[in-house]
Protein backbone atom coordinates (compact mmCIF):
# COMPACT_ATOMS: atom_id res chain seq x y z
CA UNK A 1 0.00 0.00 0.00
CA UNK A 2 2.61 2.56 1.43
CA UNK A 3 4.81 1.44 -2.14
CA UNK A 4 2.05 1.97 -4.47
CA UNK A 5 1.35 5.70 -3.33
CA UNK A 6 4.92 6.23 -3.14
CA UNK A 7 5.19 4.96 -7.02
CA UNK A 8 1.91 7.41 -7.61
CA UNK A 9 3.46 10.12 -6.09
CA UNK A 10 6.61 9.86 -7.75
CA UNK A 11 5.00 9.52 -11.68
CA UNK A 12 2.81 12.75 -10.44
CA UNK A 13 5.92 14.35 -9.65
CA UNK A 14 7.67 13.53 -13.09
CA UNK A 15 4.46 14.51 -14.93
CA UNK A 16 4.29 18.83 -13.39
CA UNK A 17 8.20 17.79 -13.71
CA UNK A 18 8.26 16.98 -16.94
CA UNK A 19 5.36 18.89 -18.36
CA UNK A 20 7.39 21.89 -17.22
CA UNK A 21 10.87 21.58 -18.93
CA UNK A 22 9.18 20.07 -22.21
CA UNK A 23 6.96 23.57 -22.40
CA UNK A 24 10.06 25.82 -22.03
CA UNK A 25 13.13 24.00 -23.67
CA UNK A 26 12.02 24.42 -27.64
CA UNK A 27 13.84 25.00 -30.79
CA UNK A 28 15.27 28.16 -29.60
CA UNK A 29 16.79 26.46 -26.72
CA UNK A 30 17.77 23.52 -27.58
CA UNK A 31 19.79 25.28 -30.85
CA UNK A 32 21.86 27.30 -28.27
CA UNK A 33 21.00 30.22 -29.88
CA UNK A 34 18.11 31.93 -27.18
CA UNK A 35 21.10 31.09 -24.20
CA UNK A 36 23.78 32.95 -26.57
CA UNK A 37 21.71 35.90 -26.75
CA UNK A 38 20.50 36.07 -23.20
CA UNK A 39 23.40 34.36 -21.39
CA UNK A 40 26.52 34.02 -22.31
CA UNK A 41 27.25 37.28 -24.36
CA UNK A 42 27.07 38.79 -21.42
CA UNK A 43 30.14 36.92 -20.11
CA UNK A 44 30.50 35.28 -16.90
CA UNK A 45 27.96 37.56 -15.51
CA UNK A 46 25.53 35.57 -17.76
CA UNK A 47 26.06 32.82 -15.09
CA UNK A 48 24.58 35.20 -12.59
CA UNK A 49 21.84 35.74 -14.90
CA UNK A 50 21.54 31.22 -15.10
CA UNK A 51 21.15 31.76 -11.39
CA UNK A 52 18.17 34.43 -11.21
CA UNK A 53 16.95 32.36 -13.90
CA UNK A 54 16.53 29.22 -11.99
CA UNK A 55 15.33 31.13 -8.93
CA UNK A 56 12.77 32.63 -10.95
CA UNK A 57 11.52 29.30 -12.95
CA UNK A 58 11.43 27.96 -9.72
CA UNK A 59 9.04 30.21 -7.80
CA UNK A 60 6.92 30.84 -10.78
CA UNK A 61 6.63 27.00 -11.49
CA UNK A 62 5.84 26.35 -7.59
CA UNK A 63 3.58 29.43 -7.54
CA UNK A 64 1.62 28.25 -10.44
CA UNK A 65 1.30 24.88 -9.50
CA UNK A 66 -0.24 26.41 -6.15
CA UNK A 67 -2.88 28.73 -7.66
CA UNK A 68 -3.90 25.89 -9.70
CA UNK A 69 -4.21 22.68 -6.85
CA UNK A 70 -5.93 25.62 -4.96
CA UNK A 71 -8.44 26.94 -7.40
CA UNK A 72 -8.83 22.96 -9.04
CA UNK A 73 -7.75 24.70 -12.18
CA UNK A 74 -7.76 23.02 -15.46
CA UNK A 75 -7.07 25.88 -17.89
CA UNK A 76 -5.05 28.76 -17.83
CA UNK A 77 -8.39 31.12 -17.99
CA UNK A 78 -8.63 30.73 -14.08
CA UNK A 79 -5.48 31.79 -13.33
CA UNK A 80 -5.61 34.65 -15.66
CA UNK A 81 -8.88 35.97 -14.25
CA UNK A 82 -6.72 35.68 -10.81
CA UNK A 83 -4.05 37.63 -11.90
CA UNK A 84 -5.65 40.40 -13.89
CA UNK A 85 -9.12 40.55 -13.48
CA UNK A 86 -12.15 39.37 -15.52
CA UNK A 87 -11.72 42.33 -18.29
CA UNK A 88 -7.99 42.04 -18.81
CA UNK A 89 -7.99 38.43 -18.24
CA UNK A 90 -10.22 37.53 -20.53
CA UNK A 91 -7.94 40.15 -23.59
CA UNK A 92 -5.29 37.96 -22.39
CA UNK A 93 -6.90 34.95 -22.78
CA UNK A 94 -7.93 35.45 -25.95
CA UNK A 95 -4.47 36.41 -26.90
CA UNK A 96 -3.35 33.55 -25.82
CA UNK A 97 -5.16 31.23 -27.70
CA UNK A 98 -3.77 32.84 -30.94
CA UNK A 99 -0.22 32.78 -29.62
CA UNK A 100 -0.60 28.93 -29.01
CA UNK A 101 -1.80 28.52 -32.47
CA UNK A 102 1.00 30.84 -33.27
CA UNK A 103 3.67 28.95 -31.46
CA UNK A 104 2.32 25.58 -32.91
CA UNK A 105 2.82 26.40 -36.17
CA UNK A 106 6.35 27.90 -35.72
CA UNK A 107 7.04 24.73 -34.61
CA UNK A 108 5.76 22.58 -37.37
CA UNK A 109 8.02 25.57 -39.59
CA UNK A 110 10.91 24.48 -37.19
CA UNK A 111 10.19 21.08 -37.57
CA UNK A 112 10.17 21.67 -41.73
CA UNK A 113 13.53 23.30 -41.48
CA UNK A 114 15.26 20.49 -39.15
CA UNK A 115 14.07 18.08 -41.81
CA UNK A 116 15.24 20.09 -44.82
CA UNK A 117 18.32 20.87 -43.38
CA UNK A 118 19.78 18.87 -40.80
CA UNK A 119 18.23 15.17 -42.37
CA UNK A 120 17.97 15.96 -45.82
CA UNK A 121 13.98 15.17 -46.06
CA UNK A 122 11.34 16.91 -47.71
CA UNK A 123 10.43 20.13 -45.67
CA UNK A 124 6.47 18.87 -45.50
CA UNK A 125 7.37 15.99 -44.12
CA UNK A 126 8.68 17.71 -41.07
CA UNK A 127 5.17 19.55 -40.60
CA UNK A 128 3.38 16.17 -41.53
CA UNK A 129 5.45 14.43 -39.03
CA UNK A 130 4.80 17.03 -36.22
CA UNK A 131 1.15 17.33 -37.19
CA UNK A 132 0.30 13.67 -36.69
CA UNK A 133 2.62 12.88 -33.30
CA UNK A 134 0.75 15.88 -31.83
CA UNK A 135 -2.51 15.01 -32.48
CA UNK A 136 -1.76 10.98 -31.83
CA UNK A 137 -0.63 12.18 -28.54
CA UNK A 138 -3.72 14.44 -27.82
CA UNK A 139 -6.21 11.78 -28.50
CA UNK A 140 -4.74 10.08 -25.59
CA UNK A 141 -5.86 12.83 -23.61
CA UNK A 142 -4.44 14.60 -20.55
CA UNK A 143 -2.91 11.04 -19.68
CA UNK A 144 -1.05 10.98 -23.20
CA UNK A 145 0.40 14.32 -23.18
CA UNK A 146 1.87 13.82 -19.54
CA UNK A 147 2.67 10.30 -20.89
CA UNK A 148 4.30 11.56 -23.95
CA UNK A 149 6.58 14.43 -22.09
CA UNK A 150 7.81 11.57 -19.29
CA UNK A 151 8.84 9.67 -22.14
CA UNK A 152 10.20 12.71 -24.45
CA UNK A 153 11.47 15.64 -22.11
CA UNK A 154 13.98 13.72 -20.13
CA UNK A 155 15.70 12.58 -23.99
CA UNK A 156 16.28 16.25 -24.76
CA UNK A 157 16.72 17.44 -21.18
CA UNK A 158 19.34 14.64 -20.65
CA UNK A 159 20.58 15.02 -24.08
CA UNK A 160 21.08 19.41 -23.81
CA UNK A 161 23.29 18.28 -21.03
CA UNK A 162 25.13 15.35 -22.64
CA UNK A 163 26.30 17.80 -25.03
CA UNK A 164 26.80 20.66 -22.77
CA UNK A 165 28.94 18.51 -20.46
CA UNK A 166 30.89 16.60 -23.22
CA UNK A 167 31.83 20.44 -25.14
CA UNK A 168 32.85 21.74 -21.99
CA UNK A 169 35.27 18.68 -20.58
CA UNK A 170 36.92 19.18 -24.48
CA UNK A 171 37.63 22.67 -24.09
CA UNK A 172 40.80 23.48 -23.95
CA UNK A 173 40.47 27.29 -23.35
CA UNK A 174 37.91 27.02 -21.31
CA UNK A 175 39.82 29.61 -18.48
CA UNK A 176 41.00 32.04 -21.03
CA UNK A 177 37.34 31.76 -22.15
CA UNK A 178 35.21 32.26 -19.21
CA UNK A 179 37.44 34.44 -18.03
CA UNK A 180 37.26 37.15 -20.66
CA UNK A 181 34.70 39.97 -20.61
CA UNK A 182 32.01 39.24 -23.19
CA UNK A 183 30.03 42.20 -23.12
CA UNK A 184 27.71 44.73 -25.24
CA UNK A 185 25.84 42.23 -27.37
CA UNK A 186 23.63 40.12 -25.17
CA UNK A 187 19.67 40.74 -24.76
CA UNK A 188 18.64 43.52 -22.39
CA UNK A 189 21.81 45.41 -22.23
CA UNK A 190 22.06 44.02 -18.74
CA UNK A 191 22.41 40.19 -17.23
CA UNK A 192 19.89 41.16 -14.89
CA UNK A 193 17.19 42.21 -17.38
CA UNK A 194 17.79 39.61 -19.66
CA UNK A 195 17.40 36.85 -17.51
CA UNK A 196 14.09 38.44 -16.36
CA UNK A 197 13.18 38.97 -20.35
CA UNK A 198 13.93 35.57 -20.36
CA UNK A 199 11.88 34.03 -18.00
CA UNK A 200 9.35 36.39 -19.42
CA UNK A 201 9.35 35.47 -23.05
CA UNK A 202 9.04 32.01 -21.41
CA UNK A 203 6.49 31.80 -19.23
CA UNK A 204 3.35 31.53 -21.39
CA UNK A 205 3.23 27.90 -22.23
CA UNK A 206 3.89 26.86 -19.07
CA UNK A 207 1.27 28.74 -17.25
CA UNK A 208 -0.77 27.35 -20.25
CA UNK A 209 0.24 23.72 -19.15
CA UNK A 210 0.57 23.65 -15.76
CA UNK A 211 -2.82 25.44 -14.73
CA UNK A 212 -4.40 22.45 -16.56
CA UNK A 213 -3.11 19.93 -14.40
CA UNK A 214 -4.23 21.54 -10.86
CA UNK A 215 -7.52 19.17 -10.31
CA UNK A 216 -5.05 15.88 -10.41
CA UNK A 217 -1.79 17.04 -8.64
CA UNK A 218 -1.56 17.42 -4.88
CA UNK A 219 -1.10 20.32 -3.07
CA UNK A 220 2.74 19.28 -1.90
CA UNK A 221 3.73 17.57 -4.86
CA UNK A 222 2.28 20.42 -7.40
CA UNK A 223 4.56 22.59 -5.19
CA UNK A 224 7.43 20.28 -5.62
CA UNK A 225 7.70 19.58 -9.27
CA UNK A 226 7.13 23.04 -10.09
CA UNK A 227 9.87 24.75 -7.94
CA UNK A 228 11.97 21.18 -9.01
CA UNK A 229 11.49 21.95 -13.15
CA UNK A 230 12.74 25.18 -12.27
CA UNK A 231 16.14 24.77 -10.89
CA UNK A 232 16.53 21.70 -13.87
CA UNK A 233 15.72 24.18 -16.35
CA UNK A 234 18.38 26.68 -14.78
CA UNK A 235 20.90 23.82 -14.47
CA UNK A 236 20.52 23.16 -18.12
CA UNK A 237 20.56 27.20 -18.98
CA UNK A 238 23.84 27.21 -16.59
CA UNK A 239 25.36 24.22 -18.10
CA UNK A 240 24.64 25.36 -21.85
CA UNK A 241 26.60 29.08 -20.56
CA UNK A 242 29.31 27.71 -19.36
CA UNK A 243 30.04 25.22 -22.53
CA UNK A 244 29.38 28.86 -24.93
CA UNK A 245 31.42 30.82 -22.83
CA UNK A 246 34.05 28.09 -23.23
CA UNK A 247 33.90 28.45 -26.90
CA UNK A 248 33.47 31.91 -27.11
CA UNK A 249 33.74 33.92 -29.24
CA UNK A 250 34.00 31.50 -32.18
CA UNK A 251 30.13 30.08 -31.07
CA UNK A 252 28.82 33.39 -31.53
CA UNK A 253 29.12 33.43 -34.89
CA UNK A 254 26.96 30.63 -35.30
CA UNK A 255 23.45 30.23 -36.09
CA UNK A 256 22.66 27.00 -34.10
CA UNK A 257 25.76 27.46 -31.65
CA UNK A 258 24.93 24.07 -29.78
CA UNK A 259 25.63 22.31 -33.56
CA UNK A 260 29.29 24.21 -33.47
CA UNK A 261 29.99 22.75 -29.93
CA UNK A 262 28.74 19.06 -31.06
CA UNK A 263 31.06 19.32 -34.25
CA UNK A 264 33.97 19.38 -31.56
CA UNK A 265 33.08 15.84 -30.23
CA UNK A 266 32.38 14.26 -33.62
CA UNK A 267 29.86 13.54 -36.38
CA UNK A 268 27.54 11.54 -33.81
CA UNK A 269 26.51 14.23 -31.69
CA UNK A 270 26.13 16.44 -34.65
CA UNK A 271 23.20 13.84 -35.34
CA UNK A 272 22.13 13.94 -31.58
CA UNK A 273 21.24 17.24 -31.73
CA UNK A 274 19.54 17.18 -34.82
CA UNK A 275 17.26 14.75 -33.34
CA UNK A 276 17.68 16.73 -29.44
CA UNK A 277 16.14 19.80 -31.31
CA UNK A 278 13.46 17.80 -33.26
CA UNK A 279 12.43 16.58 -30.07
CA UNK A 280 12.03 20.14 -28.58
CA UNK A 281 10.37 21.16 -31.44
CA UNK A 282 7.42 17.84 -31.24
CA UNK A 283 7.11 18.34 -27.31
CA UNK A 284 6.79 22.26 -27.66
CA UNK A 285 4.29 20.96 -29.89
CA UNK A 286 2.37 19.23 -28.15
CA UNK A 287 2.32 21.47 -25.29
CA UNK A 288 0.56 24.26 -27.45
CA UNK A 289 -1.88 22.14 -28.89
CA UNK A 290 -2.69 20.95 -25.20
CA UNK A 291 -2.84 24.23 -23.76
CA UNK A 292 -5.25 25.11 -26.55
CA UNK A 293 -7.59 21.82 -26.12
CA UNK A 294 -7.07 22.16 -22.40
CA UNK A 295 -8.43 26.32 -22.47
CA UNK A 296 -11.94 25.17 -25.15
CA UNK A 297 -12.26 21.66 -23.29
CA UNK A 298 -11.16 21.77 -19.98
CA UNK A 299 -13.48 18.92 -18.56
CA UNK A 300 -11.27 16.60 -21.18
CA UNK A 301 -13.24 14.24 -23.13
CA UNK A 302 -13.76 13.63 -26.72
CA UNK A 303 -13.82 17.96 -27.02
CA UNK A 304 -10.96 17.97 -25.75
CA UNK A 305 -9.76 15.54 -29.07
CA UNK A 306 -11.30 16.72 -31.17
CA UNK A 307 -10.21 20.87 -30.05
CA UNK A 308 -6.32 19.38 -30.32
CA UNK A 309 -6.98 17.73 -33.51
CA UNK A 310 -8.40 20.86 -35.01
CA UNK A 311 -5.66 23.09 -33.32
CA UNK A 312 -2.87 21.13 -35.40
CA UNK A 313 -5.04 21.23 -38.65
CA UNK A 314 -5.80 25.61 -37.83
CA UNK A 315 -2.07 25.80 -37.21
CA UNK A 316 -0.76 24.12 -40.66
CA UNK A 317 -1.23 27.32 -43.27
CA UNK A 318 1.15 29.64 -41.71
CA UNK A 319 3.56 26.55 -40.94
CA UNK A 320 4.15 27.21 -45.07
CA UNK A 321 5.57 30.44 -44.10
CA UNK A 322 10.00 30.24 -43.03
CA UNK A 323 10.58 29.30 -39.32
CA UNK A 324 12.71 32.65 -39.32
CA UNK A 325 10.06 34.64 -40.48
CA UNK A 326 7.52 33.45 -38.55
CA UNK A 327 9.85 34.11 -35.22
CA UNK A 328 10.13 37.64 -36.25
CA UNK A 329 6.63 38.19 -36.82
CA UNK A 330 4.77 36.19 -33.95
CA UNK A 331 8.11 36.19 -30.90
CA UNK A 332 8.11 39.96 -29.98
CA UNK A 333 4.28 39.48 -29.07
CA UNK A 334 4.86 36.29 -27.56
CA UNK A 335 7.65 38.58 -25.40
CA UNK A 336 5.52 41.35 -24.67
CA UNK A 337 2.37 38.81 -23.35
CA UNK A 338 5.39 37.47 -20.91
CA UNK A 339 6.19 40.46 -19.35
CA UNK A 340 2.89 40.85 -18.16
CA UNK A 341 2.39 37.57 -16.95
CA UNK A 342 5.46 37.62 -14.98
CA UNK A 343 4.75 41.15 -13.61
CA UNK A 344 1.24 39.79 -12.53
CA UNK A 345 2.67 36.27 -10.85
CA UNK A 346 5.37 38.41 -9.13
CA UNK A 347 3.03 41.12 -8.10
CA UNK A 348 -0.19 40.10 -7.63
CA UNK A 349 -0.56 37.30 -4.92
CA UNK A 350 1.83 38.70 -2.46
CA UNK A 351 -0.43 41.97 -2.74
CA UNK A 352 -3.42 39.75 -2.50
CA UNK A 353 -2.23 37.79 0.57
CA UNK A 354 -1.12 41.42 2.03
CA UNK A 355 -4.62 42.56 1.68
CA UNK A 356 -6.19 39.33 3.77
CA UNK A 357 -4.41 41.03 7.12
Amino acid sequence: MVLNRARRNFWLLARVVTAYIGAVIGAGFASGQEIMQFFVLHGRSGLLGAAVTALLFAYLGGLIMFLSVKMKSASYRDIFAFLLGERAGGIMDALNIFMLLGGLSVMMAGSAAVFEEQFGLPARAGVWAVTVLSSLVVLGGLEGVLAANVFLVPLKFLAVVAVSTAALCASRHLAQSSGTGWQGGGAGGHWLPAAFLYVSYNIVVPLAVLSSLGRMVPPVLGLAGGALGGLLLGMAVSLVTLAGLAYMPEASFCQIPLLYLAGHLGQGFRHLLGLLIWLAILTTAIADAHGFASRLAPEGGSRYRFCGIFACLLALPLSSFSFAGLVRLLYPLFGLAGLVLLAALLFVPPFKSLRKF
